[in-house]
């Protein structure tokens, strides 16, 4: 067998800073050691989304420039090789390094960055290579070079692919891998490539069709992942029974992920969904490559000290101790079902006011960028943020806003657990207001939870919820969360205290004799659903609260145990590296 460099590309537009679950698993490859020991190079690929700033900020704190045109910068021999490409697209480059660092652990990797401001490309050589996605792959650009959101990374992938010659990163051994639809340009590019053979991968974080249909559809989750089962029986796809999805360009991308040489899904369901895009998927091959979960170790005194610091903020803020803090961290978008959360906590209140306990849950969720520290304050002294909250900046959004009016409504009616609603990127006092105690971190809200939600109604995995299961917290997430394929496979299928799983597909007594009157649930269905599947979370949610320090220490252990089987070492060690290793290639080996 042929010895070469592996080199793994990984076109995003999480390249500089972490927006999401494609910057987690970035996060999560490049501190792994199972995945430095078997990808020798790589290479993040995106956009340049700001010219604005000085060459120390295009690649963000960590990171190292080593040329940028736009700032007359070059510490590099690649400079000659770069110049001839952007003059031949008129684009502009910035190429260096970002360095990440798992903190816990000391590993440290620092891959290349390339970056590329395509704003003012030339049309000759980008048409062109639209012709060849329509005469080869059928995608119409016309469609969709009115949106940016398209275009930018139709110009992107020829301009890569060239930059990546230039610093000997194309040949046989090169994966270029597509997180999502951002990168399936410069994978149709690389396939189209005469002089090298790349391999390529699509790696689904999500299937956007399908995320656009669920989110869209007022039965959500609870019409569509039962439509999608009865669809595969009937031998249908998604255009047979939503109609034609050609108009959305995110479809049409990620339907030609069908031509790579292999496709990653991050869950089970992003398997089933991929299948219901077309026929060719349903023999494509397709991987899972679940998410890995940080996995810490603590002692109860730990945990505890986090606790107590969640409860005296608490007691700041709305003038008592909670018994128990239950948590959501998460983004402010319709998929995470966040109305879910109240119904649950309308039925633990009943509970609570019998057993006289008391609650808090703490929201951390925004759907703005992060307010200033001085802003933050000012409000807090006008009018008690994040207890109270006005519409308008630097307060409520209009989303925020539209939450807040149904978290006041709870807070009405509720008389043993309440809601804050802290709108606000960071868990710490610069950020977050004099009231907190002046030790909090963000890890505090992680470590002294003691249930998180994450009941969404579309969630390809979800790192999120599970994030204080290492802690001992309890995590409770819908069914068609892709985190529960991986829990069962760690556990065999077995129940775990430190889970609840709501399954809010489940129909119940509802009978329905063919896909069409599937298609019929609308939201009062769903509600009838949601009502059910509430209250049965609700009663496992107060049986499994921890009620003295054993129980604390008992859940802590378990939860610990479950976490370190869900690392991305395991991720990288038992998914990705088959994965890769199927690919068809007789000189790759990794071994």
């Amino acid at each position: 067998m042929m010895s070469t460099d592996r080199t793994a590309v990984h076109v995003t537009h999480e390249t500089v800073h972490k927006v999401g679950g494609i910057g987690a698993v970035l996060q999560g490859f490049f501190t792994s050691q199972r995945y430095l020991d078997a990808v020798e190079r790589s290479i993040l690929v995106g956009p340049l989304f700001t010219t604005e700033g000085t060459v120390s900020e295009r690649l963000g704190e960590d990171g190292e420039v080593l040329y940028s045109s736009i700032d007359g910068f070059i510490n590099t021999g690649y400079a000659s090789a770069f110049r001839k490409i952007e003059n031949h697209y008129n684009a502009s480059i910035v190429y260096g390094r970002r360095t990440f660092v798992d903190g816990r652990t000391g590993i440290t990797s620092s891959p290349e960055v390339i970056l590329v401001d395509v704003r003012h490309s030339d049309k000759g050589p980008i048409n062109e290579f639209k012709r060849r996605l329509f005469e080869e792959f059928g995608i119409r650009s016309n469609l969709y070079e009115n949106l940016w959101e398209y275009e930018q990374y139709i110009r992107l992938a020829p301009v890569a692919i060239d930059v990546l010659k230039a610093i000997g990163a194309a040949n046989d051994s090169t994966m270029i891998i597509s997180h999502e639809f951002m990168g399936m340009p410069t994978a149709l590019a690389a396939i189209l490539e005469q002089e090298c053979r790349f391999r390529t991968i699509f790696y689904a974080h999500e299937v956007a069709t399908m995320r656009y249909i669920v989110e869209g559809h007022p039965g959500h989750d609870t019409l569509f992942y039962n439509v999608i089962r009865q669809a595969h029986l009937d031998g249908l796809h998604v255009n047979d029974v939503f109609g034609d999805q050609s108009s959305y360009f995110k479809h049409s991308l990620v339907e030609a992920s069908k031509y790579c040489d292999r496709i990653a899904a991050v869950g089970d369901y992003v398997v089933d969904e991929l299948r219901f895009l077309a026929p060719e998927f349903e023999t494509a091959a397709i991987d899972i490559v679940y998410n890995g979960i940080p996995a810490y170790q603590v002692t109860i005194a730990e945990k505890l000290a986090a606790k107590e610091k969640l409860k005296k903020y608490c007691e700041n803020l709305l003038g008592y101790r909670p018994d128990f803090i239950f948590t959501h961290v998460t983004r402010l978008v319709r998929s995470k079902g966040m109305w879910r959360d109240l119904r649950v906590l309308e039925h633990v209140d009943k509970e609570f006011r019998t057993q006289g306990k008391t609650g808090v849950l703490l929201v951390l969720s925004t759907e703005v960028a992060q307010r200033r520290s001085e802003d933050i304050y000012r409000i807090e002294s006008d009018y008690h943020w994040p207890v109270a909250h006005r519409e308008g900046w630097p307060d409520l959004s209009g989303g925020e806003a539209a939450y807040y009016t149904a978290v006041q409504e709870f807070n009405t009616r509720s008389r043993n657990i309440k809601i804050l609603f802290i709108n606000q990127f960071g868990f710490e006092p610069r950020r977050c207001g004099h009231r907190m105690p002046h030790d909090m971190e963000f890890m505090d809200i992680r470590k002294g939870s003691d249930v998180e939600f994450g009941q969404s109604i579309y969630e390809p995995f979800g790192i999120a919820q599970l994030e204080p299961l290492t802690f001992g917290g309890i995590c409770v997430f819908s069914s068609v969360c892709g985190c529960l394929g991986f829990l069962r496979d760690v556990t065999g299928g077995q129940d775990v205290k430190n889970v609840i799983v709501a399954d809010y597909t489940n129909l119940e007594n509802h009978d329905y004799a063919d896909i069409e009157d599937l298609l019929q649930i609308d939201r009062s269905v769903r509600d009838e659903i949601e009502a059910i599947q509430s209250e049965k979370v609700a009663m496992q949610i107060c049986s499994r609260l921890p009620k003295n320090e054993l129980d604390v220490e008992s859940m802590t252990q378990s939860g610990y145990e479950l976490a370190k089987n869900m690392s991305w070492d395991t991720v990288v060690n038992h998914y990705l590296l088959n994965s890769l290793q199927a690919i068809p290639a007789a000189n790759i080996s990794l071994s």
